[in-house]
């Protein structure tokens, strides 16, 4: 299995106007790819300059960023010539690798906008390069940008950045420097494609947290009545856990519950609640094992939203 290494640059529209116009938020024009093979030794590159069909001024703030102007794209091909080069080029058996969680979002947002053959009518797993460094290197839960990573690990910078070609080589050989073999069972999911039915929700476990997301649901309501999306069996044994404290949310699209299990102790159980293409809604759901002083700050957490609202009822009463 080769990794697939890429990066996009977008444009957007200068205006309001233009941007209510066209359902396409970000028009690629510009793809940079490195493949690597199973060593992660670099065996291929692939770059193209796109020719816009949707946007025709460049949006300031992007031109100022990767120095690019429309004059340099304009006898370039289109996005659907050139993407299906690149997805030939990448080959099936491949997994792919972007600097953040964005890149292959827009790059499935731009081939349905041309209705070219999906990569995948299923959820895409990929590596997040940016998790993956945190994780390696860093504490697990920063997010730095891709420049910062480069200078940490001492890459020769002999190529500016923010142009996709120049930012998926950086990528590329910040993935090579990786040495731990168990930082790559930290895949990422782009949810652009959401699991159709119950038997493609995605339910992994990591090293000390497990992930599950679901397929879509109508509204907040069916999903928080799904027993599936409100189980806290332990994500480490599976045996059933004893509320320590019952599911609640502190703004409605975020909830949290603490449970405990026999065996491995106190869990942390948070939905986020996100919506999709199509406006309906679908959950990522994670357990992880925490202490005591974190049980206390959800405790504590819970207690003050609590005491908010009857503020908030008692103040409502007054006035009325």
């Amino acid at each position: 299995m080769n990794y697939i290494v890429f990066d996009l640059e977008w444009n957007q529209a200068s205006d309001l106007r233009t941007r209510r116009a066209n359902s396409l938020l970000f028009e690629i024009i510009e793809i940079g790819a490195v493949k690597l093979n199973e060593k992660r030794e670099q065996i291929d590159d692939f770059h193209e300059l796109i020719r816009p069909q949707v946007f025709q001024t460049m949006n300031q703030v992007t031109g100022d960023l990767i120095h690019l102007k429309m004059e340099q794209l304009a006898d370039c091909r289109s996005f659907p010539d050139v993407a299906a080069d690149f997805v030939r080029w990448c080959g099936r058996e491949c997994i792919f690798c972007t600097w953040g969680n964005l890149d292959l979002t827009e790059l499935q947002k731009n081939m349905d906008y041309y209705n070219m053959t999906p990569l995948s009518e299923r959820t895409l797993r990929y590596y997040d390069v940016q998790k993956l460094f945190s994780i390696a290197f860093e504490d697990r839960k920063s997010r730095r940008t891709l420049q910062y990573a480069v200078e940490f690990l001492h890459i020769e910078k002999d190529v500016a950045f923010h142009r996709a070609h120049a930012d998926a080589y950086y990528t590329a050989e910040i993935l090579k420097r990786i040495k731990d073999g168990s930082v790559f069972q930290n895949y990422s999911f782009d949810t652009y494609r959401l699991p159709r039915n119950r038997s493609e929700e995605i339910r992994i476990c990591f090293e000390d947290y497990s992930k599950y997301i679901s397929r879509k649901f109508p509204d907040k309501a069916a999903a928080m009545e799904d027993r599936e999306v409100i189980s806290t069996q332990c994500f480490i044994c599976g045996a059933r856990t004893r509320k320590k404290i019952s599911w609640f949310t502190n703004n409605g699209k975020h909830y949290y519950t603490v449970v405990s299990c026999a065996r491995h102790g106190a869990i942390k159980g948070k939905i986020r609640l996100r919506r999709a293409e199509d406006s309906s809604i679908y959950v990522v759901k994670t357990m992880k094992q925490i202490g005591p002083d974190m049980v206390q700050d959800i405790l504590e957490m819970k207690n003050q939203i609590r005491k908010n609202r009857k503020e908030r009822r008692h103040k409502k009463e007054g006035v009325n």
